[in-house]
């Protein structure tokens, strides 16, 4: 057999676009169809569905959305329809999908065992530690059998269906502590999600990766999730081959006493060390941070709270806040039944996200603030699944929103006329960070429009650097630019991305790397953003890419 596995006719079908349809002789009922479905608010699937069925007795094909998007932005390209970002947002079924510039395409590892023993997690023999078998992430992985390629595929064939664009995709791998899995398996895992990307087999990772650096549907982030007791140089060195650019790791808390009672199996300092290399390699570092652990309670989770953000050593990209869920199958249910532990009461829970989200920089992105566990599998505390939206409530009463990034990102809302390149400087344990933002200009700290930021790391001279290939050099970690996502080559209509937002704060952060002294700005590239850095001067250089700062 040969070592190029031969893809499916099933794998085939997921990977078939839909087809755009001929405009030829049917642009009248095109425009009719795209006014009905313009005139209905909002526009459900049921709505959608009767309304392209009374035009297919008229003639035109059953249509899905990316095919009437397809056709509207073609109308508008001819000039018969006046283009609207809003309608087209509206043509799209669940628009927040690629509100934050790129669309997410979530797969799940095979279950395997975990190193660690931690009471909280619960145990589900079905799936990867930490999963529930009916979560909807940990469903369709079953139901795909935990294929890499299958669940990469049929993901983005849904979202196209439903009218979103797919050609800027960061994928997330879920599952347990992925540094545990053998890496032939892991390399493979990651080659396979490369082909559904691409849409054919290539013979081995770096041909997958070659191939999705100039394809239609390009990798922008790999995210993967680890423990700390699990990081050193030679495994960030591997994430770096596999095209990793974000890592996870559960925080979880940063009271010695707490994380020996819930049996973490590692200390602070642990945390400390592995954000330290994380850091200096680039990567976003995406804590996970939970209250109402055994043994907390909510004055000392609200103080532990303030130690991330306090603690230079720890000072994380993206946090998920998760509030403990007390499940039967975790041995936390063994120490509540005994009378040991007690969920926190609705009411103490939503004022205590509250008081942490208020607490959050506007550097870090509180990316979820709860556990998608179905409310079913909790045996007693907080069952909604609403608690973002409560605290944030709370805080609006108070007079003191969140200026987390996700709370201030401008989505599908107009480009403000007037934006102002903003710079925040703090320090972490090893590196003297620079968030640069593009904030709409009502006034900074007040702005709450975010439309673009970039993550500048400047590593300390005087400490030895455990990477010494990137010795010397300033390190970019992140660019990102939000609004509704656009395929690579689309033009900008108003929106933020393709705007030279990105190139813009680009060259703010070489002047900041060279006025510090730094002769070379090393980036830490997606393999899908690396026309997009060459196109800006950066070259390959090993497993980054860099420029020259000299004049």
């Amino acid at each position: 057999m040969s070592t190029v596995e031969t893809i499916t006719n099933r794998e085939a079908a997921w990977l078939t676009r839909n087809e755009p349809i001929a405009l030829d002789g049917r642009e009248e009922l095109l425009l009719e169809l795209i006014a009905a479905l313009a005139a209905l608010r909002p526009l459900t699937g049921r709505r959608y569905n009767h309304t392209v069925r009374a035009f297919a007795r008229r003639g035109l094909p059953w249509l899905s959305k990316s095919q009437v998007l397809d056709a509207y932005e073609r109308l508008c390209a001819a000039g018969r329809l006046p283009f609207d970002p809003d309608l087209r947002t509206h043509l799209q079924m669940k628009p927040m999908r690629t509100q934050a510039g790129v669309a997410v395409v979530t797969v799940l590892t095979k279950p395997y065992p975990c190193p660690g023993r931690c009471v909280f997690c619960p145990t589900d023999a079905r799936m990867p530690k930490s999963y529930l078998h009916d979560e909807p992430g940990a469903q369709r992985a079953e139901r795909h059998a935990f294929d890499p390629f299958a669940q990469t595929a049929s993901r983005l064939r849904a979202l196209e269906t439903i009218g979103h664009p797919i050609g800027k995709v960061e994928l997330l791998v879920l599952g347990g502590t992925w540094s545990s899995y053998r890496r032939d398996y892991q390399e493979w895992f990651i080659k396979r999600c490369f082909d559904a990307l691409n849409g054919f087999e290539a013979a081995d990772l770096p041909a997958a990766q070659a191939a999705n650096a100039v394809g239609p549907r390009r990798n922008v982030g790999l995210v993967v999730e680890t423990r700390q007791d699990h990081i050193d140089a030679g495994e960030l060195r591997w994430f770096r081959y596999l095209g990793v650019t974000k890592v996870q790791v559960g925080i979880q808390s940063l009271d010695e006493r707490v994380l020996a009672l819930n049996r973490r199996g590692h200390d602070v300092q642990a945390t400390r060390d592995a954000f330290r290399l994380l850091r200096l390699a680039g990567f976003k570092i995406h804590g996970h941070w939970m209250a109402n652990l055994l043994g907390a309670t909510p004055a000392g989770d609200l103080a532990d709270y303030a130690r991330l953000w306090d603690e230079p050593a720890i000072r994380p990209d993206e946090l998920k806040l998760y509030p403990c869920m007390l499940l039967a199958n975790a041995e936390l249910h063994d120490y509540w039944r005994r009378g040991e532990y007690a969920p926190y009461g609705e009411e103490e829970l939503i004022d205590l996200l509250a008081r942490c989200k208020v607490q959050t920089p506007r550097y870090a992105r509180l990316t979820r603030i709860v556990r998608d566990f179905p409310t079913t599998n909790i045996v007693a505390g907080n069952k909604k699944a609403n608690l973002r939206e409560l605290a944030q409530e709370r805080l609006r009463e108070a007079g003191t929103p969140c200026r987390c990034i996700r709370c201030r990102e401008i989505r599908r809302d107009p480009l403000p006329a007037a934006l102002s390149l903003h710079d925040l400087p703090y320090d972490t344990d090893a590196t003297t960070e620079h968030f640069l933002s593009f904030d709409s200009d009502s006034g900074f700290p007040a702005a709450d429009r975010l439309a673009a930021f970039l993550r500048l790391s400047l590593p300390r001279r005087d400490q030895p650097h455990p990477f010494p290939e990137l010795a010397g050099a300033a390190m970019i970690r992140e660019v990102h630019v939000y609004g509704p996502a656009l395929n690579p080559g689309d033009d900008s209509r108003g929106e933020a991305q393709h705007s030279g937002l990105g190139a813009a704060l680009i060259e703010r952060a070489a002047a900041i790397a060279r006025e510090a002294g730094y002769a070379r700005l090393v980036v830490i590239s997606a393999v899908g953003t690396r026309e997009y850095y060459r196109r800006l001067g950066f070259a390959p250089d090993g497993l980054y890419m860099s420029r020259s700062l000299e004049r």
